[in-house]
């Protein structure tokens, strides 16, 4: 004989949403893609390098773009980062919005980054939301692992 136990319907009707919250946020993660740096073309980042200060990085400028997804289409963020003896001196970010939500969205971001990773070490920096966007962040972190990579070459 099994036995059940009747679960109110306010249970049942929280559980449901939680999952459906749940499920909305780790499809929102699903969209974000990487690509190893194998996989750009020679010559994709720019790069204005000077001999190293002793860290485990190259001083220098370093351009790369990351992609993250939204509800409405992929977006493309152009990150550019200087770097001196590891450590973030400046950074820029430039959007190429695709909807006019991801415009306000991009705008709030670029206007935020530089207070976040500016003076900090470029391996402690891993940003999840920034001026109100967190979604903008995924093709931010994407470029900067693209930065590290070629940082340490």
């Amino acid at each position: 004989m099994i036995r059940t136990t009747a679960v109110p319907r306010t249970v049942r009707v929280g559980a449901a949403a939680a999952s459906v919250a749940g499920l909305a946020l780790l499809a929102g993660c699903a969209g974000q893609t990487t690509t190893s740096p194998s996989d750009e073309p020679a010559g994709s980042g720019s790069t204005s390098q000077d001999a190293s200060a002793g860290g485990g990085y190259t001083d220098g400028t370093y351009t790369a773009d990351g992609s993250y997804q939204t509800p409405e289409s992929v977006e493309t963020i152009s990150v550019t980062i200087t770097l001196e003896s590891d450590v973030v001196t400046d950074v820029e970010v430039t959007g190429d919005p695709q909807a006019r939500e991801s415009q306000q969205y991009q705008g709030e971001f670029i206007g935020g980054i530089a207070d976040e990773v500016v003076g900090k070490n470029i391996d402690d920096i891993q940003v999840d939301r920034v001026g109100g966007s967190s979604l903008t962040s995924g093709g931010f972190n994407q470029a900067l692992e693209k930065i590290r990579d070629e940082a340490a070459s």
